[in-house]
C-alpha cells in the first residue's frame, strides 16, 4: 500500500479531571487502555482542569494534581511523540467553543442529564452552581474541537456523548457541516474496578473510607494493608462467581493487570486461602504500580522541566487543531474575523 493510500487514523479524545488523586480504577479502566490503543488512533489526551472547578477547589492542590495527572499519563506509557498531552485551560478554544455550543443547547436537555440530577438531588433550597448544569456543553466542546471520531467512556458517561452528538448534528444542520459526529468507544469489558469495602459499588476516590480504594501513588505498604482488609465472604473458596463479589473484584483487578482470564486465575488459586490470594493480588498490584509511581515522583521533582516542556508542546499541538474548528464555528455563526 502506498503512503498516499494509507488510511487516516481515527481521532480519539480522552480526559481525566484532576479533582482528586487517581485510583487503580482510573489506571486499569482508562489509562492502561489508552496506552494500548496509542498505535491504533490519533489520540488527544487532556487534563480537564476546567471541569474540575465545577466544584470548589483549593488552587494549590488543583495545580499540583493537574501536573501529577499529566505525569501519570507519561509514567503509564503514553508517548508524547504519538499523542498530544495538554492541560485544558492552556487551550482557550475550549471555553470559546463551549459558549457557542451553549447558545445552541436547550435548558431542558441539560437539566435531564443523569449526573446533574444526582449531584443536585440533595441540594433543595441551596444555591446550585451553574457549572454543574453547563459542564456537559464544555465536554461537548472538548470533543468537537478536535473532530474526534471516538470518545472512550464508561457506561455512566454515554449520555454526555449522546448530548455531544445531538449538539453536533443540530449545529451541522442549522449552519452546514462543521463537526464530526463522534461515537462512543466503550471501555474493555471486565476493567470496571469495584470498591474494596463495598464490592457492589464502583471504586471511587470520593469514598469516605480510605481502605475502599487504591491510589496509583500508594506506597507498597499501603497497598498490602488495603488489600488485606478488602471485604470478601465466609464461603472460603476462591471462585469467579457473582455470589462472591469481593473475590470477583480482586480477580478482576489481577486479570486487568496480567492479562489472564478471570477463570484461569480462579483455577490457579483454587487451593489457596483468602489470605494467600490477597497477598498475591497485592504483590501483582505493587509490581504494576511501583514503576509508575517512581516515574511520577521523578517528573514532579528533578524532571519537572521535562514535564512542563511536554505540556507546552502538547498545548501547541492541541491549539493548532482546535483553532481550525473554532474558526469554522465563528464564521458559521457570523462573528467578524479578528483583524
Amino acid at each position: 500500500m502506498t503512503e498516499a493510500a494509507t488510511p487516516k487514523k481515527k481521532i480519539v479524545f480522552s480526559g481525566i479531571q484532576p479533582s482528586g488523586s487517581l485510583t487503580i480504577g482510573n489506571y486499569l479502566g482508562a489509562i492502561k487502555n489508552w496506552v494500548n490503543h496509542q498505535d491504533l488512533y490519533n489520540n488527544v489526551f487532556c487534563i480537564v482542569d476546567m471541569h474540575a472547578i465545577t466544584v470548589r477547589q483549593n488552587p494549590a492542590d488543583l495545580r499540583r494534581r493537574s501536573l501529577e495527572v499529566a505525569a501519570i499519563y507519561l509514567a503509564s506509557g503514553i508517548d508524547p511523540e504519538k499523542s498530544a498531552i495538554f492541560i485544558q485551560s492552556h487551550v482557550p478554544a475550549h471555553a470559546q467553543a463551549a459558549w457557542v455550543l451553549t447558545c445552541n443547547a436547550y435548558m431542558g436537555e441539560l437539566s435531564r442529564m443523569t449526573q446533574y440530577k444526582m449531584k443536585t438531588q440533595n441540594k433543595e433550597g441551596e444555591a446550585i452552581e451553574a457549572g454543574l448544569l453547563y459542564y456537559p456543553v464544555l465536554m461537548a466542546a472538548d470533543i468537537l474541537l478536535y473532530q474526534a471520531d471516538y470518545v472512550p467512556v464508561g457506561i455512566d458517561q454515554t449520555q454526555h456523548v449522546e448530548l455531544t452528538r445531538d449538539l453536533a448534528i443540530r449545529f451541522n444542520n442549522y449552519y452546514s457541516p462543521t463537526f464530526t459526529v463522534p461515537e462512543v468507544l466503550l471501555m474493555k469489558a471486565g476493567a470496571k474496578i469495584m470498591d474494596l469495602q463495598n464490592p457492589e459499588k464502583k471504586m471511587s476516590k470520593s469514598s469516605d473510607n480510605p481502605n475502599s480504594y487504591i491510589m496509583i501513588m500508594d506506597k507498597p505498604e499501603d497497598i498490602r494493608r488495603k488489600i488485606s482488609r478488602a471485604v470478601t465472604d465466609s464461603i472460603g473458596v476462591i471462585k469467579y462467581s457473582d455470589d462472591q463479589p469481593g473475590i470477583q473484584n480482586l480477580i478482576n483487578i489481577m486479570s486487568a493487570i496480567n492479562g489472564q482470564s478471570p477463570e484461569a486465575i480462579a483455577a490457579q488459586y483454587a487451593a489457596a486461602s483468602y489470605k494467600e490470594f490477597k497477598e498475591a493480588v497485592a504483590e501483582t498490584i505493587i509490581a504494576e504500580l511501583t514503576p509508575v509511581r517512581e516515574k511520577v515522583e521523578e517528573l514532579m521533582g528533578s524532571g519537572r522541566s521535562e514535564l512542563e516542556a511536554i505540556l507546552k508542546e502538547g498545548a501547541a499541538r492541541a491549539d493548532y487543531m482546535a483553532q481550525k474548528t473554532l474558526r469554522k464555528m465563528y464564521k458559521k455563526v457570523g462573528f467578524v474575523p479578528s483583524f
